[in-house]
């Protein structure tokens, strides 16, 4: 097998790694939200009122975060 020399890396190469790479974040992402929201729900019933809008700020900037990660995007 011979090693890959700069000219043989084509854009679409380049542009599938680049939506491989987004989709993984993209995956990482939604699951890291679902842990949040499954440790936070019911754990801290007695926590003050500004804790919960505090998880479910940083939930919705996560999901936003990754939606905005593949809109668009082949």
């Amino acid at each position: 097998m011979s090693a890959l020399r700069p000219g043989d890396i084509t854009d679409e190469m380049i542009q599938a790694m680049d939506t491989a790479k987004r989709q993984g974040l993209h995956k990482d992402l939604r699951a890291l939200a679902a842990n949040i929201r499954a440790d936070a729900e019911g754990r801290y019933d007695g926590a003050e009122p500004g804790w919960r809008a505090g998880v479910e700020w940083t939930l919705l900037w996560i999901e936003n975060t990754a939606s905005q990660l593949t809109e668009g995007k082949p």
